[in-house]
């Protein structure tokens, strides 16, 4: 009995080691069927520079764009003025009653902060700016009210929430009225909401180029490999197999054209970063360009490599089918 059980518990181990076996030579066989497609895209380095640069300059505008959108996005955040609410101060209220005032607005849920200007301090402030500070010696008051500044929660920057925000604040008691550029913040985000909408649409129209790129190119070398391909599928081989190198080729030309396009958006945010420089610098500011983070040139090598995968499945699924031996 125990020779018995000893002969099946040598069997089990063998089936165990076959599956094994099984599928490392079956992983090892897709890695060196991707090295062999690496090898046949070396062998013709002109066309598939050219399909590569293609393919990288068709990435590289969605991913400018998108950069644009980000660039501005970066600007719009620094102009908190443009949501910032000025409540003026009814002149007869006290220092006491406007501090009161101060402390009771920065409680709202809907503000951020809140900032006391004193009328003294915005006289000031205005002689400095202005250059008519000796002719303003000559007033006999100071004819500036003082104000609150109040900036709202990033929730309540947009339009129709700021204006209701000024509003309430308006219905305060030491409050004579309050100021909002609605127009600017409307025009804002308007030209935000429009940018987006155009990159999502320029975006998928490119990419959908690539799919269709990459399938062509895919459809060409089945059709160059037409008689190998018949030879293959006499000899036994099955269209899985034979797919596989053609996915390969269709991979590597998206992560190629990947890198391609990291490199070209790269090179293009460096070359515009001292123009962006100096014409900040005319209006005295500081700006630097934002490019891609490392999350998002993986993100865009992914992107890529799935356009790739895409595209060549597209083609060596319809066209490899209709290659059979007696058709030759």
């Amino acid at each position: 009995m125990s020779l018995l059980f000893k002969g099946r518990q040598n069997s089990n181990d063998k089936q165990k080691k076959s599956v094994l076996a099984s599928g490392y030579f079956f992983i090892i066989n897709i890695f060196r069927q991707g090295v062999h497609s690496l090898g046949e895209m070396w062998r013709t380095p002109l066309a598939s520079l050219m399909t590569i640069a293609v393919l990288g300059l068709s990435l590289t505008l969605p991913a400018t764009l998108y950069l644009v959108v980000k660039n501005v996005q970066q600007v719009s955040s620094g102009f908190e003025e443009a949501s910032e609410i000025s409540l003026f101060v009814k002149e007869s209220m006290n220092e006491q009653e406007t501090q009161t005032l101060v402390k009771r607005l920065a409680l709202y849920p809907e503000v951020e902060s809140v900032e006391f200007i004193s009328k003294q301090k915005a006289l000031t402030e205005f002689k400095d700016v202005s250059g008519f500070g000796q002719a303003l010696e000559y007033l006999d008051k100071n004819p500036l009210p003082d104000v609150v500044l109040v900036t709202p929660t990033k929730r309540n920057r947009q339009p129709n929430a700021a204006k209701a925000l000024l509003t309430k604040l308006e219905s305060e008691r030491e409050v004579d009225f309050g100021k909002l550029d609605i127009a600017w913040l409307e025009r804002l985000n308007a030209l935000l909401d429009l940018l987006k909408e155009s990159v999502i649409t320029i975006a998928l129209l490119l990419l959908t180029s690539v799919t269709l790129i990459i399938g062509n190119t895919i459809r060409l070398s089945i059709m160059d490999k037409k008689e190998e391909i018949q030879v293959m599928k006499l000899v036994g081989a099955t269209n899985t197999f034979i797919h596989a190198p053609f996915l390969w080729t269709g991979i590597w030309y998206g992560v190629i054209g990947g890198l391609f396009a990291f490199i070209s958006v790269a090179l293009m945010m460096w070359w515009l970063s001292s123009a962006v420089s100096s014409v900040a610098g005319v209006y005295q500011a500081s700006f630097s360009l934002i490019g891609l983070t490392l999350k998002e040139f993986g993100f865009l090598v992914l992107l890529a490599t799935s356009l790739g995968f895409v595209g060549s499945y597209l083609s060596v699924n319809r066209y490899i089918k209709e290659i059979e031996p007696d058709k030759v």
